[in-house]
Formats: structure tokens, C-alpha cells, sequence
């Protein structure tokens, strides 16, 4: 039996056999997150090459974990995840927890992705929330030792919020400007946005009661509240609380 091959009769190996090519438990998390077509697929797992993700889709199609289906009214092609793929879900929501339970956070956040941050916040607004249902939000993401890079969030009443990588041209309401590392650990819930205002990692400037509600309206990642290991208590969720005061916020524009 060469090396590389699994003994076909275990049934752990049969089961990485399905799932262990590289991005491929990554895919399945974005399209059940929602994401059905090519490039929202591709919006979430941005480290893909567009060849390399239409060759993992074909493998996964094969295996009967997605089916390439027809959409009559836009006439697009959609990825769907099967019933054997949706099995795998709460599954792989475990591994996730094992992982952020146990791996370390300076682990965690030695390698970043600022598409793949601002496209998961992109899912996590609570419109209910925002003090204004039609609003955009400037995120500027610094990260050392010298890259910046500008995201906008724009939100409309009965649209999705949709995520701009080039400046839509539309009033400001809230610039988020912030360290990468920061928003990334806040959101995660290795560390507080409370904390990481203060420290001034994350600083809020524009409409006064967005900024003061942020935790309210940006709701963080759902691994937040994992329990991590040695912690005698569940992490702070700081999504349901507003700040009383945030000394960092400011009403003038960049």
C-alpha cells in the first residue's frame, strides 16, 4: 500500500479521504454561511486562486457534498450542499470550537486575512440596532509595518449589506480605523472591543450614538463565547452591551 494511501476499511480515514483537501471544510463553512454562487463563494476563501477553488468544487461535486445546479430566475449556475454535506455541519462547528478552545491566540492571529475579517462582518450587522437604516461605514485596517487597506460597508433598507473594496462615493456616516490584529481579536473574542478602544487599537469618529452602540450592532463571531481552556468562566460576550462612554469616538470627519 503506498504511503500516502488511507486504509480504505477505517472509517476516520474514509472520512478525511472526504473532507481533508485543503479548503475544502473552508467552502462548505461559506455556502452554509449562505454563499451559493462562484464569486461569493470565492469573497469568502479569498486565499483561493479562482482556478484552484473551481477545481476543489468539481472534487466536492464528485464526492456528493455540493450539486451544480441552475438557477431559472437570475439563469447563474449555483452550489448547493447536499444532505451528506449538511451532516458534516455541527460536525465541523465542533472542530471549530476545539480549535478556538485549545489553540492558542497568539497562534491564531499570527496569520491574518482583512478580506476575509471585513466579509464575515459583513454577515454580522444587526440592522435593528443601527441608529440609522441607511448608513456606510468606513473601515480602515492598519496592519505592520505598513499596509493599509479601506473596506465599506454599505447598508440600505431591504438590501443586504454589501461589502466595497473600492470607495462607493457615499457620505460617511462612521470611520472605523483600527488595527488589524485588534478588530480581528475583538470580533474573534480573544479580547474586548471595550479593551481595544481604550487601548486606542480601535478608534470610532463620525455619528456619536453608532460609535457608542458598536457591540450592539456588530455582533461578533459566534466562536466568541467559546469557553476558552483554563478560563473559569465563558468568554465576555460584549455583543449585547453598548458602551456607556467610549473616550475615543469623535464627531469630525478623517
Amino acid at each position: 500500500m503506498p504511503e500516502t494511501a488511507y486504509p480504505r476499511f477505517c472509517p476516520v480515514a474514509m472520512a478525511a479521504e472526504m473532507i481533508e483537501p485543503r479548503w475544502t471544510m473552508l467552502v462548505l463553512c461559506e455556502m452554509w454561511s449562505g454563499s451559493s454562487r462562484f464569486s461569493e463563494i470565492q469573497r469568502g476563501v479569498p486565499g483561493m486562486s479562482p482556478g484552484l477553488l473551481s477545481k476543489r468544487l468539481k472534487d466536492m461535486e464528485t464526492k456528493g457534498l455540493i450539486s451544480r445546479v441552475n438557477n431559472p430566475a437570475t439563469g447563474q449556475f449555483e452550489y448547493l450542499t447536499t444532505p451528506l454535506a449538511d451532516e458534516l455541519e455541527p460536525l465541523v462547528r465542533q472542530l471549530g470550537e476545539w480549535a478556538h478552545r485549545n489553540i492558542d491566540s497568539e497562534v491564531s492571529l499570527q496569520n491574518l486575512d482583512a478580506r476575509m475579517l471585513m466579509w464575515n462582518i459583513r454577515r454580522k450587522i444587526n440592522r435593528l440596532e443601527l441608529p440609522k437604516q441607511k448608513c456606510a461605514i468606513q473601515f480602515t485596517l492598519k496592519n505592520p509595518p505598513g499596509d493599509i487597506a479601506n473596506y465599506w460597508l454599505v447598508i440600505k433598507p431591504g438590501m443586504e449589506t454589501d461589502l466595497c473594496f473600492t470607495n462607493p462615493r457615499f457620505d460617511i456616516d462612521l470611520f472605523i480605523v483600527c488595527q488589524l490584529r485588534a478588530l480581528t481579536s475583538a470580533w474573534m473574542g480573544h479580547t474586548r472591543f471595550e479593551h481595544e478602544i481604550e487601548a486606542g487599537n480601535i478608534t470610532l469618529i463620525g455619528h456619536e450614538l453608532m460609535a457608542r452602540n458598536l457591540t450592539k450592532w456588530l455582533i461578533r463571531s459566534s466562536f466568541s463565547t467559546v469557553k476558552k481552556k483554563g478560563s473559569a468562566t465563558e468568554v465576555s460576550r460584549d455583543d449585547a452591551d453598548g458602551f456607556a462612554t467610549i473616550g475615543r469616538t469623535a464627531t469630525a470627519n478623517l
